[in-house]
């Protein structure tokens, strides 16, 4: 079962969607690249093959919409670095995610941040 959540982070509250099958060997958390959101098909599709394999995942978006219209953002790896690292903390303190192996999957920018 998915659910909507909303992650703290500095002032932000990042919008995501969280989904940890029964018996799940882990969770990963999925950084995007620029131009893509937690909303994409190919995340989707990603995600679903994921949780098809036992694997709980955690769509978000590291940044809110006002701060992904500045370019800067975008490609600034430390801020978005920092975003996974405020979502990983966040997750740890959830029964979903304390007792679970965490991975992160990630393209373009968010690879880099991950």
């Amino acid at each position: 079962m998915t659910q909507h959540v909303s992650i703290p982070s500095d002032s932000a509250l990042l919008e995501g969607e969280l989904a940890v099958p029964r018996q799940a060997v882990g969770v990963v958390l999925f950084a995007h690249g620029s131009g893509s959101s937690r909303l994409s098909p190919r995340n989707q599709f990603v995600a679903e093959a994921l949780r098809n394999a036992r694997i709980g995942t955690l769509l978000f978006d590291l940044l809110i919409e006002s701060e992904a219209a500045d370019r800067d953002n975008v490609f600034d790896i430390d801020f978005l670095a920092h975003r996974l690292a405020d979502a990983t903390r966040w997750l740890r303190q959830r029964p979903e995610g304390k007792d679970h192996a965490l991975g992160y999957f990630g393209a373009s920018t968010g690879a880099a941040a991950a």
